[in-house]
């Protein structure tokens, strides 16, 4: 899929779904050329052009994803469109591209698949419709495609390319550089799917689990032309939202650990397209999008040195820990410097900057309270409702106690990171001291739980989320504290059920209203508990925590195919609101945390 070069570029090669605009578009790179699909209804008379996944409008086309590979080699999914609906599979063989389109079932009338083929992104080349195949011409090679079935005399179609159009009454097998019949195309497929289902396999009875995270990753995994590299974005309906790509801070982090898995390179690419987006001011941003747009205000939950690190520990080469570790000194010596007051605690906050034009998240919120509940990645929370923010420093008027723990954990990381360049990393240890003080002054020991302060009035805020158990993190905390913070995890009245961790404690007057983040469980403050809980050795925790995340995603993606970007805390479901996006990475999460805790007790034995 991509290999390493000196200036840290991962170049893609080959065939893959690069094109963020359609997932039934496939690409050839370096040349960008496109097979792509589009369909018409000959009954409605309607044409789609650009398939995506996750869509909720009553006309648009409803896709289920299957399995897939990172590389490409292979993929399906399924699409209906009004009352018809048919099977896409794709498979790659020495260079060649292979489609297989199934027929699942048929409306008032057969649908029409027109084949078409483009030129990317604005790169150097042609594409024609000659006699019964369609061709890509380039200066160093010529790609052709040839399509099965039924030809239609369909000029209706509305495309800006040259395409041929086939009536789907039938199977359609689609190949380039070579014809290949149906019954080639289903032993291509058969063999390609095998190896896809085998590659999981080595999960045992995560695999489903698995192949849920590896397809939401690879459907997200773009080629993005503005900085011609490899990455994962969210969702790639957020892409065509935000302008081409957007890529979040924690989220990019988040997806790199999971890719890491299987895909080296492609972790490595997403670590570097992050911190490529770095501000001038040294703070990884809340977003970097297309046209230089990013939060020159605002950062994000500090995970990147824990990815690295954990990156590091899978695959052991030095070389990457020295290309991010500059950055990752950077960013933390921006927070300590930047969200810290007085006494030693650390606050979200929102920096006044002049921004490039008027664009809503670059001006919205800025310098105010909302710019820093948007930095702490949780925008909605009630943990910030009534919160006054402080113009003067920027900061939000709470000390927090995710963020203290969180930094803590960035501080221990960034001291292991030290240690494999043979840096100094007294700096780390100072700051992490500094910390971890402040945080012990945070515990309240009637309530038994590390609580968020306001730093005006001096009040413990008891309006908790997974967050408060990021304290955790800290190994100084003492083994009461451990016990009595568990007792809060446990509790049914707070975070414990059938499904976890909600957004917001159970009896939190916001909880029920099961909105973004009032409420909804959300799969990265899974993973920071599971991570937080590991630091301080409560296996049966993990453990437990590992169960209930892999029961969450699968219900889902068993039923429906999706892979969630919150979920309701009392049903288990995503799709019963419209701002939980079906297919962003980071739900995957999930079933990381649970293969995550498979490798444990496999090292435990």
């Amino acid at each position: 899929m991509a290999q390493q070069n000196e200036n840290r570029i991962m170049c893609p090669n080959g065939w893959n779904t690069f094109n963020t605009s359609n997932v039934l578009s496939y690409v050839h790179m370096p040349e960008g050329f496109a097979i792509s699909l589009a369909v018409k209804n000959l009954a409605t008379c309607q044409v789609i052009d650009r398939f995506l996944i996750g869509r909720f409008g009553e006309n648009e086309e409803q896709i289920h994803p299957g399995i897939r590979s990172y590389d490409g080699t292979y993929t399906e999914l399924t699409v209906t469109v009004s009352d018809s609906s048919f099977r896409v599979q794709t498979a790659v063989q020495d260079d060649r591209q292979f489609i297989l389109i199934s027929p699942l079932k048929t409306g008032k009338c057969p649908l029409v698949i027109a084949v078409r083929a483009s030129v990317l992104w604005n790169f150097e080349g042609y594409t024609i419709c000659k006699g019964d195949n369609l061709y890509g011409g380039f200066d160093t090679r010529t790609i052709s495609v040839s399509v099965t079935g039924e030809r239609c005399n369909e000029e209706h179609f509305q495309l800006e390319s040259p395409y041929i159009s086939v009536s789907l009454g039938e199977k359609v097998a689609v190949s380039s550089d070579g014809a290949v019949t149906i019954s080639e195309a289903e032993a291509i497929m058969e063999q390609a799917r095998k190896r896809v289902v085998d590659s999981a396999q080595q999960y045992g009875d995560l695999a489903e689990a698995y192949q849920a995270m590896r397809s939401c990753l690879a459907w997200d995994t773009i080629y993005e032309p503005e900085h011609r590299r490899i990455c994962t974005p969210v969702s790639r309906l957020w892409n065509i939202s935000w302008g081409g790509y957007v890529l979040f801070c924690w989220d990019t982090f988040f997806a790199a650990e999971m890719i890491s898995l299987e895909q080296k390179d492609l972790a490595y690419s997403n670590v570097f397209a992050i911190l490529d987006e770095m501000t001038e001011a040294g703070f990884v941003p809340n977003f970097g999008a297309a046209d230089d747009y990013k939060s020159r205000d605002r950062s994000q939950p500090p995970v990147g040195s824990m990815t690295v690190l954990n990156l590091y520990n899978r695959w052991k080469e030095k070389w990457f820990v020295e290309e991010t570790y500059e950055a990752l000194c950077r960013w933390n010596e921006w927070f300590f410097t930047y969200r810290r007051t007085d006494d030693g605690s650390l606050c979200w906050g929102s920096d006044p900057f002049f921004p490039r034009v008027d664009a809503y998240w670059e001006t919205h919120g800025v310098n105010e309270r909302f710019g820093a509940a948007l930095e702490s990645g949780l925008d909605n929370s009630p943990m910030y409702d009534g919160i006054s923010f402080d113009p003067n420093t920027h900061l939000i008027k709470l000390s927090d106690v995710g963020l203290c723990g969180l930094f803590i954990h960035d501080c221990d990381c960034m001291i292991e990171l030290s240690k494999i360049l043979g840096r100094d990393g007294s700096k780390f240890e100072e700051r992490k001291a500094v910390v971890s003080r402040a945080l012990h002054t945070l515990f309240d020991e009637s309530f038994g739980l590390f609580l968020n302060r306001k730093t005006d009035t001096k009040e413990f805020s008891y309006r908790i989320s997974p967050t408060n158990f990021y304290a955790l993190f800290d190994s100084s905390i003492n083994d009461e504290q451990i016990r009595k913070c568990l007792s809060h995890l446990y509790s049914t009245e707070e975070f414990w059920g059938t499904y976890v961790l909600p957004s917001i404690a159970r009896n939190d007057p916001a909880y029920k209203e099961q909105d973004y983040w009032r409420g909804r469980i959300w799969a990265p403050m899974n993973y920071l508990v599971y991570r937080a809980l590991e630091a301080c050795g409560q296996t049966k925790a993990c453990s437990d925590l590992a169960e209930k995340s892999l029961a969450l995603i699968l219900k889902e993606w068993t039923q429906y195919g999706h892979v969630h970007e919150n979920y309701n805390a009392d049903t288990g479901m995503g799709c019963d609101v419209r701002n939980s996006d079906k297919f962003y990475h980071w739900g995957g999460l999930l079933s990381y945390i649970a293969i995550l805790d498979a490798e444990q007790k496999h090292l435990d034995k």
